[in-house]
């Protein structure tokens, strides 16, 4: 039991001590000035100030009309006129409670802030002296003196000693080139940056910017985007995980899983590296690189390892470069090539280094090769140097054409002329009715033209003087069954659109026939 009284009265004095520490620390609120001083029995343990009422707390200067000082607590109220002056910072308001001791000041009407960087003004603020914090929760606004950016939300927290606002619910910055709204916010006014937290959206002239997570200098114009991500302008937008955007430049670059869409053309580019240089409207994707159009109900999808895209500023129209293991697929027609061109000013796909295009049944090469559209349909072929076209009959026999330069005639994207223009040669299959085969037609001619009809041959005209043989299947030696270059290159053709990521570099060796080899 004598413990226990011990015990009580060594932390009841050990409490006193503590008390009496920090009440001492916080000095007495003093009146430097007032007209009238007097007690007032209406308010318990109170003085009355009127008049011209200047208090001094370490510091920091308070004026008012009127006042209550409770000195035995350490605190006061004012009334009317409020003013509080301290190092750089001025609040003024229509009244305000402050504490001494915890050094804390609670503003409430018309309540205007004015810092070197700042003028914040709201309906009530608390400000803590001691760690120069001014908060809201409210609603209150935010005005830079410097660049004349205006925030408003409904919650907020100056911290002046780190030049950092943080703001909450309905947050706004407004800029005389854009607006910006967000659901978290903070801003540091020292190198005018706004850092963002939760959705977030900026709308400028130019375009306008979604994320979740970010930040914006409102100096330089400079930003980064992250979470969801996307810049939408007039007819076009990025996607991507990260987003880094110079205004003044107008250079942007996304990162990872980025999507560019164009809606006037009907255009989707994707990859996880994109540069956009918006006022070239340039375009250069790598990293998985492809690209999506929609052409008359079905779709090209396209890869490269860079894609480039740039609009000609002669004739405004689109130039598109994909180079290195290029590979396409739509739905009747696939290709791959080293590298490829696309002018929407002659509306014609060139190919270049070793370009092998699949038709239906047909496999097409040459040294270049060119498609040119029409109405978003190929409307005609030229095949240039080494021409060559092969259908596969069987696993042994193949209809092969080649020649100089070949030039092919489509309608409906279906292949219904062949020209062939110097040093013609073809070896075709003829079969009857019951598809057996007849022979086979070999032949040597400068030039040739071939009708087509759901892939098959209706008629051959051979032209200035042609030679031709047509042997029985079982009789042509098997030596004879292909062309000078022949290659089949089924190996490499896309089947589907996730097959033009794929890339064999060797082509399958030409197919020899056991059956009549040596």
């Amino acid at each position: 039991m004598q413990y226990r009284c011990s015990l009580n009265l060594f932390l009841s004095i050990c409490f006193c001590i503590i008390w009496q520490n920090t009440f001492a620390q916080s000095k007495k609120i003093e009146v430097k000035n007032a007209n009238t001083l007097e007690a007032d029995n209406r308010v318990p343990g109170a003085q009355r100030l009127i008049g011209n009422v200047i208090f001094e707390h370490e510091g920091t200067l308070l004026y008012c009309d009127s006042a209550y000082l409770f000195d035995a607590t350490n605190k006061m109220q004012a009334f009317s006129n409020v003013k509080i002056i301290g190092d750089s910072t001025t609040i003024t308001g229509n009244t305000a409670n402050y504490d001494g001791t915890s050094k804390i000041a609670d503003i409430i009407g018309n309540v205007k802030m004015v810092d070197p960087s700042t003028i914040l003004t709201t309906n009530a603020l608390t400000y803590d002296l001691n760690n120069k914090i001014a908060s809201y929760t409210t609603g209150g606004k935010i005005i830079g003196r410097k660049n004349k950016n205006e925030l408003t939300s409904i919650i907020g927290q100056y911290k002046s000693t780190l030049k950092t606002l943080f703001f909450r619910q309905d947050v706004v910055l407004k800029n005389p080139d854009y607006t910006m709204k967000s659901d978290t916010l903070q801003y540091n006014t020292a190198n005018e940056t706004a850092y963002f937290f939760g959705p977030t959206t900026i709308v400028s002239k130019e375009n306008t910017i979604f994320c979740k997570l970010g930040y914006y200098n409102t100096k330089s114009d400079i930003s980064q985007f992250e979470k969801n991500a996307r810049i939408v302008s007039k007819n076009q937008s990025i996607d991507a995980n990260q987003i880094y955007y110079d205004r003044n430049a107008g250079i942007g670059k996304a990162r990872k899983n980025v999507v560019i869409s164009d809606t006037t053309e009907k255009l989707i580019l994707t990859g996880n590296k994109a540069d956009y240089f918006e006022k070239e409207d340039k375009i250069i994707l790598t990293d998985s690189a492809a690209m999506q159009k929609e052409m008359n109900g079905d779709t090209l999808f396209l890869h490269g390892d860079t894609l480039r895209s740039f609009i000609d500023t002669v004739t405004e129209k689109r130039i598109l470069y994909a180079y290195y293991k290029v590979k396409f697929f739509k739905k009747d027609f696939q290709g791959a090539a080293d590298s490829l061109i696309y002018s929407e000013i002659d509306s014609t796909i060139r190919l270049f280094g070793k370009p092998i295009l699949w038709n239906e049944v047909n496999q097409l090469t040459a040294d270049t090769v060119y498609i040119q559209m029409a109405n978003n349909e190929i409307e005609k072929l030229f095949l240039n140097k080494a021409a060559f076209i092969v259908s596969q009959e069987d696993s042994l026999h193949f209809n092969q054409l080649k020649g100089k330069k070949i030039t092919g005639y489509f309608y409906k994207s279906e292949l219904k002329k062949i020209d062939i223009r110097g040093n013609g040669e073809s070896i075709y299959f003829a079969a009857d009715d019951d598809s057996a085969y007849i022979g086979v037609n070999k032949a040597v001619c400068t030039d040739m033209l071939i009708y087509l009809d759901s892939n098959e041959v209706q008629s051959i005209t051979f032209i200035a003087q042609p030679v031709a043989t047509l042997y029985p299947v079982n009789e042509i030696p098997w030596q004879e069954l292909q062309l000078k270059g022949f290659k089949w290159f089924g190996d490499k053709r896309p089947k589907r659109k996730e097959d033009i990521f794929y890339w064999k570099e060797e082509p399958i060796k030409p197919i020899k026939s056991k059956r009549n080899s040596p």
